[in-house]
């Protein structure tokens, strides 16, 4: 496996970090812990005393890029406000097989209560963060920039993210209210490029909201030129959905540099590097949340 980890600076990781929503991460730990554990785990109050403490490990059993950690470092100290949380590896840097990510000592019913919520959040981020950075590595010398979709699981959109920028990809729209993006659905119900442009143009003005930017989706040539002209001076990037390369190549020309260009649809690791050197400026790869495979981690009590 190929990986390129792109080195942060302790700011530029603090600043990433900051851009997760602490209320929305409570309340997800609080949601996991409560499905998890019911009423009860019934069979450590069976086996182990109240008041017992142990140590634990997180062990890599993969190779990959990390992430998740400080994720996990919450839900410690949610089970037990009292742990005591050792970090070695930080989020965002590359694994191998053997890495031990982090020690913790806690109570051991606090342990075992955390284990399985820690362990899916964090072989799923550690997962999208993987290929997210395989998916970078693939472009990382060409003048591209790599997104993300919408294409999430649904209530941890926001840590899936995070993993994404942890691999070294960039976030597009965080939900339906931060961007105006007309794809074919709304093109269809609207009644064409032009129409459905027009009464974006005019549903934003009519509500203030100038500062939200607008991707325009087309599926062929016609739609394109159709997208250039109704949206002159007004629309921000025209999406190019599942073009062939020769006509994504004649596309990106001519859009030039009037509108921002983008890539979307069946991109993959085998084709991204051929789509990104057509000159398209983004590609969106709904892959990289949809598709990611967990990586192996254990959470194994040393003591």
């Amino acid at each position: 496996m190929r990986l390129k980890f792109i080195k942060k600076s302790i700011l530029t990781y603090f600043i990433m970090s900051a851009t997760i929503n602490q209320i929305e991460l409570q309340d997800f730990i609080a949601r996991g812990l409560r499905e998890d554990i019911g009423n009860g785990d019934h069979t450590s109050l069976a086996c182990i005393p109240s008041d017992a403490k142990a140590k634990a490990i997180l062990k890599v059993k993969d190779v990959g890029v990390l992430a998740g950690v400080e994720v996990a470092k919450q839900i410690l100290l949610t089970v037990d406000p009292n742990a005591i949380v050792n970090i070695l590896i930080q989020d965002g840097t590359p694994v191998h097989v053997g890495d031990i990510a982090f020690e913790v000592e806690a109570n051991t019913h606090a342990l075992l209560k955390a284990e399985r919520l820690l362990l899916n959040t964090m072989q799923r981020m550690t997962g999208i963060a993987t290929l997210s950075n395989q998916y970078f590595f693939e472009v990382e010398d060409l003048p591209v920039t790599i997104l993300d979709t919408r294409k999430t699981t649904p209530n941890i959109r926001f840590l899936e993210k995070w993993a994404v920028r942890l691999g070294g990809c960039t976030n597009y729209r965080i939900g339906l209210y931060d961007r105006f993006m007309i794809k074919d659905n709304h093109v269809e119900a609207a009644g064409g490029v032009k129409n459905a442009i027009n009464k974006v143009l005019e549903y934003r003005k009519a509500n203030h909201l100038e500062d939200l930017k607008i991707t325009v989706e087309v599926r062929n040539l016609v739609e394109l030129y159709d997208a250039m002209e109704a949206g002159k001076g007004t629309i921000d990037r025209i999406m190019l959905d599942n073009f062939e390369l020769p006509l994504l190549v004649e596309a990106v020309e001519v859009i030039g540099d009037q509108f921002e260009s983008e890539a979307s649809g069946g991109i993959n690791l085998h084709t991204i590097r051929q789509v990104a050197m057509t000159g398209v400026q983004y590609i969106s790869v709904g892959a990289l949340t949809h598709s990611a495979q967990s990586l192996d981690l254990s959470f194994k009590i040393i003591g």
